[in-house]
Formats: structure tokens, C-alpha cells, sequence
């Protein structure tokens, strides 16, 4: 199970957390309120994961990021879970940006997928073994910005599909039971995804932000 430092300003969001997280067999080190608590508790003592909000005290801006970017950079591979109110594409850009090829876990989720138990846990476990998870609506909202991209038109629907799943964090096998489909039509799906994006056909977290940054740089094209 794993050691959880966990900051969120909202008090009953927090006692929320700490519950499901301690029921289900994981302990929380540290329950913080304000950036600055969170880096004093992970400087303290590193845990396996750490889950902030992006909007914290004291100016409820961005400070809950930039303490995540700031312990990934002090304490290299330390598997980062960002919570957000909003699908705010930017910050989900500007984690994944200070995410290095071969790096810890990375996770940007809305907070309404808390409520989704078995899907957060899930989450969770992926990113602390060093995956990246993105939630399906910040993806969905990626695709639709730059749905006129000449490269996504080549895409058929079912790429389009293998696509959404793929920036998800999904491996081949999921994505083959998501879409009722074999592994072998993933595989075929993806790299013919890969040939008219023109990206580099690798595994993993290399895969996931090379198409997260693909989908980045369209939605940021004239």
C-alpha cells in the first residue's frame, strides 16, 4: 500500500480524502492545507505519491502545481497526483511539460472522479508506479479544441477512438477491452496513428506525451 502526502484546502474535501484513502488500505503521512505545508511535509520524510490541488492558499491561483513542479524537480522521480476543479488545459500542459521522458508517475484529474472510487484508486496505483493518467475530459477537451487539425482529419473514427484512450495513459490491453477489440488491432491502430501524426511509436509515459503534446501544440495553432 502506499505512503500518501496529501494537500487540499477544502477541510471536508480533505477529511474525505484521508477516509477513502485510509479505508482502502493506504496511509496518509501527511493531510495539508497551503503549498508551503506540503513542501515542508515532503521534504520531511518522501512518500510514494503525492495528491494537491492546483488552487491553494495563499493566493488560490496555481500554488498547489507549482509546489508539485517544484518537488518533482527537487526529488526527481517523486509520482505526482494533481487534482482541479475545472478541465483547465493550460495547467494540465504545464505539469505534463516538466515531466522528463522516463520520469515519475504523472496525474492530472478532475476532482468529480473522486467520486468514481474504483476508477481513483485505479488512478492512483498507476501513477505511483510511474504512469501517466489524464482524466478522459481533459483529453476529450484537447481533441475538440483543434478538431480541425488537417493531421487528427486522417485519423478514421476508430483511431480517433484507440487516440483518446492512448492520452489517457491506457496500454494496448485496456484499450483493447475498453473497445471490445484484440490487442492486435490496437497495435495496428496505434501505429498507424503514430505514422500519420508522425510520432514516436514508443511505450509508456513516451507514448502518452508524445501524443499529449502533439494534441497541445494543435489546440495552440492559429
Amino acid at each position: 500500500m502506499l505512503r500518501i502526502v496529501l494537500a487540499e484546502d477544502s477541510v471536508l474535501l480533505r477529511a474525505g480524502l484521508v477516509e477513502l484513502l485510509t479505508r482502502n488500505g493506504h496511509t496518509v503521512t501527511a493531510a495539508v492545507g497551503d503549498a508551503e505545508e506540503l513542501a515542508r511535509a515532503v521534504d520531511a520524510g518522501l512518500p510514494d505519491l503525492v495528491i494537491t490541488d492546483v488552487r491553494m492558499p495563499p493566493g488560490h491561483r496555481n500554488e498547489g502545481l507549482q509546489a508539485a513542479l517544484a518537488l518533482r524537480a527537487r526529488h526527481g522521480r517523486l509520482p505526482v497526483l494533481v487534482l482541479s476543479q475545472y478541465v483547465a488545459t493550460a495547467y494540465a500542459a504545464q505539469l505534463l511539460g516538466g515531466g522528463r521522458t522516463g520520469s515519475g508517475g504523472l496525474g492530472y484529474l478532475l476532482k468529480d472522479r473522486v467520486g468514481e472510487v474504483r476508477e481513483f484508486l485505479d488512478a492512483l496505483r498507476r501513477v505511483a508506479d510511474g504512469q501517466t493518467v489524464i482524466d478522459p475530459e481533459v483529453v476529450r477537451v484537447l481533441l475538440s479544441q483543434q478538431s480541425e487539425d488537417r493531421s487528427l482529419g486522417r485519423l478514421t473514427p476508430r483511431e480517433r477512438e484507440v487516440l483518446a484512450l492512448m492520452a489517457q495513459g491506457l496500454n494496448n490491453q485496456t484499450i483493447a477491452q475498453r473497445l471490445t477489440v484484440t490487442e492486435a488491432s490496437v497495435v495496428k491502430h496505434s501505429g498507424n496513428i503514430f505514422m500519420k501524426l508522425d510520432l514516436d511509436p514508443t511505450e509508456g509515459n513516451r507514448r502518452v506525451l508524445a501524443v499529449l503534446a502533439h494534441l497541445r501544440d494543435a489546440s495552440s495553432s492559429p
